[in-house]
């Protein structure tokens, strides 16, 4: 008869992959409150950046309010999932609210993609009707923009190898404060020669740069959300490296996929070696697998010589 032993590891995890443990994260409440400066600094600029873009009639700056806009959603929801992810599970909600995390990721990269769709149309049609504005206006106020923005990606920069919210958060400011550049250029440009299709075009620019920063957010965000293996795991070396144990002898029916953002689980049959016991057998799994930053692992044990049936490993 098979012998077959069932064993849960639930606990943090420190591996040099980007999916962290969510109380490595929990642990530094300095980002609660790094998000909640970026927000207020962010939300005051884009109210002066919008009303600045409405009195010089500048598609560049309004283009880049609505962005700025976007950005402020983008920090409220990251700190939304930040908070999804350190939830507790409940009776219906066996790994609490933390798949949030993932939704609220896509739903970033959606309302990006739509912003994009937006600027485009209203950059194409100002560039087939240009109208005069004040390019100094516009420099100064852009200038601005790439204190707030620099700033903002700079306290969110050391965070953002944790969790890919906080990662698109960063992008999205470190992107803006290159556009900022641009439309300072812009405004610079135009104040000495005139040239007003410069501000379409900038507005253009932006929305190439937002979709270049977009994309991957999103391929990545609908990867988790259908539960496929997080980006920064191979699984192909996942499974080497179990197999690699000596007190291994096979690895199969393996599972990984993302419970959060930042977590990542695992399911597999481990067949023990012979002459090891089981206890062994998954604990030298459970610290292989702490380097590819995953910590919450089932794994099925089973003994070398038996063949185990998937409808009665257990």
């Amino acid at each position: 008869m098979l012998l077959c032993i069932k064993i849960t590891i639930m606990e943090n995890h420190s591996g040099h992959h980007h999916h962290h443990h969510h109380h490595e994260l929990g642990q530094d409440s300095s980002l609660r409150g790094i998000y909640i400066v970026s927000i207020s600094l962010n939300l005051i600029f884009v109210i002066v950046e919008a009303g600045v873009g409405l009195w010089q009639g500048s598609l560049g700056l309004l283009s880049d309010a609505g962005h700025n806009l976007g950005d402020v959603f983008s920090l409220v929801l990251a700190l939304v999932a930040f908070r999804l992810a350190m939830t507790h599970a409940n009776s219906k909600y066996t790994y609490g609210y933390r798949k949030g995390s993932v939704l609220i990721s896509l739903l970033n990269a959606i309302i990006l993609l739509v912003a994009v769709g937006a600027i485009l149309v209203e950059s194409i049609h100002k560039f087939a009707n240009p109208e005069p504005i004040d390019g100094g206006a516009i420099a100064w106020t852009a200038g601005v923009g790439i204190i707030i923005n620099g700033l903002t990606a700079y306290l969110l920069m050391k965070h953002q190898k944790n969790d890919i919210n906080t990662r698109g958060a960063f992008l999205h400011m470190a992107a803006d404060t290159l556009v900022s550049v641009g439309v300072v250029i812009s405004g610079i440009v135009i104040s000495l020669t005139g040239w007003y299709f410069i501000d379409p075009i900038i507005g253009i620019v932006v929305a190439i740069v937002i979709l270049i920063g977009t994309w991957d957010l999103l391929s990545e965000s609908l990867r988790m959300s259908m539960d496929a293996v997080p980006e920064s795991i191979d699984s192909g070396e996942v499974i080497k490296a179990v197999s690699d144990i000596p007190e291994v002898a096979e690895v199969h029916h393996v599972h990984i996929w993302p419970i959060s953002t930042t977590q990542t689980a695992f399911t597999a049959h481990v067949v023990v070696a012979e002459g090891n016991e089981p206890e062994v057998a998954v604990a030298a799994v459970k610290l292989r697998l702490k380097d590819f930053g995953i910590g919450h692992a089932t794994i099925e044990t089973e003994r070398e010589g038996h063949v185990c049936e998937e409808q009665d490993c257990c």
